[in-house]
């Protein structure tokens, strides 16, 4: 696509036509960075990134007034603003111009393909640097020397930015962040994970993975995955920890790509659920796909092997715990903390029930209860992990791993109706219950509600005076 294309495919754009409406055509103003990016590429053009010379809170008031948004500041160090819509649907940042000309601004970026500037007014792209010339070449090249220095959190960038959009790493780029690539961690926990979340809910997270790998960045950014690496397992599993848990990532995108393949008639449900937000911009997918990542690295530490029988008795209760510190580093909501923790915790239990089948409906309730609020998901991690391991072992028998899908079927769709309608409403309020048994309030008394709930699930009580008489029987135990 040539130059003058790209400026006036830029131009026709509704973003850029919000912004002209509301700014008019003032010289100073240049679009850079994504958005000249996507426009090369033929893609939509949704969100801006403005240079200007000007005052950046008053263009980004402007902005925000005239789309019926609001405007907020983003850096006081690096003078950005941004405006954004009421309902998320698009957002403008503004910045100062770096080094007071848009020359000196594109020669401070990351790599030449951002490095590409269109004047919001007329004429074309800005491009010192050949960044059209790489992007039509498929080539990811740092702006000059000292990229990777002047801000490391550019390497993971590097491998987000070739994974989501089919670049090669340019040769001298390649050698630049191998150098340096220990400060891959320097950068703040949540810049780290805002980074992590493009690689990993991106188009090829596999792609993007083993990118930081020739990068040299996985033991820098994430030390637990890397961790992984020539930990064997037992004759379940035909990989060792590392590529089992970038099969179980595979599998895991399967699962996404087909929910019905292993959900059934509950796949369009299933697929909904994996879209829901769910913290830190991770959908529940996201933080599936980052749940898959995780879910085995307490194995390192627990590997035990005796008369040849490899074990890693506690994994999952010492991967919650170590996945709780990673979060800390990362700077994750709590929620997304326990959500990935609970994946790590609760992804064997499924697989121990599975000889139970059929399962009686106390066993689906005490599933249910023990795993929410990831019970859906993590029944589609264990399907993914169970898919994972084509070892020789009884486990990874095909007769075992058809067991586990069937099982997880019916799971998903117990969860998924978990999900919609609770657990079972009370048949006596609590103070009723100790008023008829005469108990006082304490712990005894929750358990005997809880056992009402459990009954109430299970079809076991009915109504009130049935859970009542039930009530009178357990305590009388």
């Amino acid at each position: 696509m040539s130059a003058a294309v790209v400026a006036e495919r830029l131009r026709e754009s509704d973003a850029v036509s919000r912004v002209r409406e509301a700014l008019g055509d003032p010289a100073g103003v240049w679009v850079v960075g994504g958005a000249v990016r996507d426009a090369a590429l033929g893609r939509e053009v949704a969100d801006l990134d403005l240079a200007i010379a000007g005052d950046p809170e008053a263009a980004a008031g402007a902005i925000a007034r005239a789309g019926d948004g609001h405007a907020f500041e983003l850096s006081e160090e690096f003078a950005t603003w941004r405006a954004a819509a009421a309902d998320g649907s698009w957002q403008v940042d503004v910045a100062v111009l770096r080094g007071g000309s848009v020359e000196a601004d594109l020669a401070s970026r990351d790599f030449t393909i951002g490095a590409v500037a269109v004047p919001l007014a007329t004429g074309g792209p800005l491009d010192p640097h050949g960044g059209l010339t790489d992007l039509e070449r498929r080539l990811l090249r740092a702006v000059g020397p000292g990229s990777f220095a002047d801000d490391p959190l550019r390497l993971l960038r590097a491998a987000r930015l070739a994974a989501e959009l089919g670049l090669e790493v340019e040769d001298g780029t390649l050698e630049a962040a191998r150098g340096l690539a220990s400060r891959a961690a320097e950068p703040a926990g949540e810049r780290q994970l805002a980074e992590l979340r493009l690689l990993v809910e991106g188009p090829d997270p596999l792609r993007g993975l083993a990118l930081m790998e020739e990068l040299g960045i996985t033991a820098a950014v994430l030390p637990e995955l890397d961790s992984l690496r020539g930990v064997e397992q037992n004759p379940n599993h035909h990989l060792d920890v590392y590529g089992h848990t970038l099969a179980v990532l595979e599998r895991t995108l399967e699962l996404e790509g087909d929910p019905g393949r292993f959900a059934g008639d509950r796949g369009p449900e299933v697929a909904e659920l994996l879209a829901e937000p769910l913290a830190d911009g991770f959908s529940r997918g996201g933080a599936l796909r980052l749940g898959a990542l995780l879910h085995d690295v307490g194995k390192p530490a627990t590997r035990t092997e005796r008369d040849g029988f490899v074990g890693f008795m506690g994994h999952d209760r010492e991967g919650a715990r170590i996945i709780a510190g990673t979060c800390e580093r990362l700077r994750t909501s709590r929620r997304l903390s326990r959500h990935l923790q609970g994946l790590a915790l609760h992804h064997l239990r499924l697989g121990f029930m599975v000889r139970e089948r059929p399962l009686p409906p106390r066993r689906v309730y005490e599933y249910l209860q023990s795993t929410q609020p990831v019970e859906v998901d993590v029944t589609l991690l264990t399907v993914a992990d169970r898919l994972a391991a084509r070892g020789i072992g009884p486990v990874a028998s095909d007769e075992m791993i058809e067991a586990h899908l069937a099982l997880a079927r019916e799971m998903v769709a117990a969860g998924l109706d978990w999900r919609r309608d609770g657990p079972p409403a009370p048949l006596l309020r609590g103070d009723e219950l100790a008023a008829e048994l005469g108990i006082e309030p304490g712990p005894r008394l929750g358990e005997l509600l809880a056992e009402l709930e459990a009954a109430s699930y299970a079809g076991e009580v009915g109504n009130r005076e049935e859970a009542l008489e039930h009530a009178r029987r357990i305590a009388r135990l």
